[in-house]
């Protein structure tokens, strides 16, 4: 079953083309992270599959209906940044209003242990920091037991040992048949939760694949190995870019690294230690998009 499609979409702000021609289909039980430079295109793409905006050419179906349809929000969670929250509830109130909302909602128990707010369900909305307000959306995304859940920067402002194990719960609903669609910053979750991660770029979808495709595809290599910093060679500024330098080690990205290592050898330089390995999800994004750390 398709749950998300998008079918020649195009969307339009004045004369600004926020997305043009995309078209994406997401079939259930997939785990899909949508990345892209700011102002690619993400936002409007969510805002369109969620019936918060409409195309201006195209069509958009979630679970083969209408995304505004109410029979389909209620098969739908959202995490958004800001989700408008009464702060004077507390934290248990909260979840329980949002159960009212859906026929069939989660367990109250089953929300609150996914979420880690156990010890908070007393406190006030109010004087929740960034990280716990973050578990309480995450909360109120799942109280309607969705088969689609839609997560924006999902891990922002939680600590190491909270994200951890709000990444474990994500990959968990993933396993029970759920459809994520996510948006992060941190491009190594992407790589990890991802069936399959969706790059957008200038408001067109410029690679679509798992996470490992799109590295392989990048075209690029990183080449580390260890020299003498006295007798550190010269590298052929046309064949690398991304060069680093830590103490005795110098490693670099190149998309013809044997090209690069034959310049090396013919100039009688044998380098120590040498590794070549694939580019990173990170360094493959910057490859595609030529945007560095702004992506998501």
């Amino acid at each position: 079953m398709t749950v998300v499609e998008l079918e020649n979409v195009t969307k339009t702000y004045g004369t600004v083309k926020a997305l043009d021609g995309v078209s994406l289909s997401i079939p259930e039980g997939q785990t899909v992270a949508l990345l892209g430079p700011n102002g690619a295109g993400k936002t409007t793409a969510i805002s369109l599959m969620l019936g918060l905006r409409r195309p201006t050419a195209g069509r958009v179906r979630l679970f083969d209906a209408r995304p505004e349809a109410l029979a389909v929000r209620s098969r739908v969670g959202v995490m958004l940044q800001s989700s408008g929250i009464a702060e004077h509830l507390r934290v248990g109130e909260a979840i329980e209003l949002f159960r009212t909302y859906y026929p069939q909602p989660l367990a109250f128990e089953r929300i609150v242990d996914a979420a880690g707010l156990g010890h908070l369900l007393r406190a006030r909305i109010a004087t929740l920091s960034g990280g716990e307000l973050q578990r309480l959306y995450f909360a109120v995304a799942i109280c309607g037991d969705p088969r689609a859940v839609f997560l924006d920067e999902p891990t922002v402002g939680l600590d190491v040992h909270a994200r951890r194990a709000l990444l474990e719960t994500i990959r968990v609903i993933a396993a029970e048949g759920r459809t994520i669609v996510l948006t992060t910053h941190y491009l190594e979750e992407a790589d990890a939760l991802a069936d399959r991660i969706v790059v957008v770029d200038r408001g067109r979808v410029v690679a679509d694949d798992a996470p490992s495709a799109i590295k392989a595809g990048a075209g690029v290599k990183r080449v580390s190995f260890v020299c003498d910093p006295e007798r550190e060679p010269a590298l052929p500024a046309e064949l690398v870019t991304d060069v680093r330098r830590a103490g005795a080690r110098i490693d670099f990205l190149s998309a013809e690294p044997e090209m690069v290592l034959r310049e090396l050898f013919a100039r009688g330089f044998v380098p120590h230690d040498l590794l070549v390995t694939g580019a990173t999800l990170e360094e493959a994004f910057v490859a595609m998009t030529g945007q560095e750390r702004q992506y998501a």
